[in-house]
């Protein structure tokens, strides 16, 4: 399997980037869940909302990667073809997960900025995007928090359609998506 991606399948880093995202995506639920079963104030708590911020930030720096390749190599077929119109909903639900990836940890930065909070990358300290503005850090927490929610949704969803795709269709979408064997 080639680097890039094909009009076949795609290739190992799409395939590396796009199952590195939903381990992201687990460990950023997982962490924001598990620090409110620590008390306010903890060091256990300030942990997993470090780790939940961290994982958010290596989401926004890898969707730019992901669309870069997307840009530089084709989308693989989907066989046999799917109608006109299923076609562009599966655009549309790309560029709506693409979209949330972006704007979900960026809304998070910004509301960190508001807040005046340090934006912790694994132990870097990354610069605020906007100077402390209380009255704008609950709104943009808030925004944060109803995108988490609409991307969670939409990532449910996505992989219930790859798996209809592949035990009902028993079309190539997930295929195309998994590592070859050998």
């Amino acid at each position: 399997m080639g680097w890039k991606n094909t009009t076949e399948r795609y290739g190992s880093v799409s395939i590396g980037l796009h199952w590195l995202m939903l381990l992201l995506f687990i460990a950023l639920y997982a962490s924001i869940l598990l620090s409110g079963t620590f008390p306010r104030g903890s060091d256990s708590r300030a942990v997993m909302k470090a780790l939940h911020f961290s994982f958010g930030l290596l989401v926004f720096f890898s969707v730019w990667l992901r669309l870069g390749m997307r840009l530089l190599s084709p989308t693989p077929r989907f066989e046999p073809t799917l109608s006109v119109r299923q076609q562009q909903v599966a655009r549309l639900a790309h560029a709506a997960l693409y979209l949330l990836m972006i704007a979900m940890p960026l809304a998070g930065w910004l509301a960190l900025s508001a807040a005046g909070k340090p934006i912790p990358l694994f132990g870097l300290e990354l610069p605020a995007l906007i100077g402390e503005n209380a009255s704008l850090a609950k709104p943009l927490k808030k925004v944060h928090e109803t995108v988490g929610n609409a991307a969670y949704l939409l990532i449910g969803l996505h992989a219930a359609v790859a798996l209809f795709h592949h035990y009902v269709r028993r079309d190539n979408t997930l295929r195309k998506m998994l590592p070859e064997r050998v």
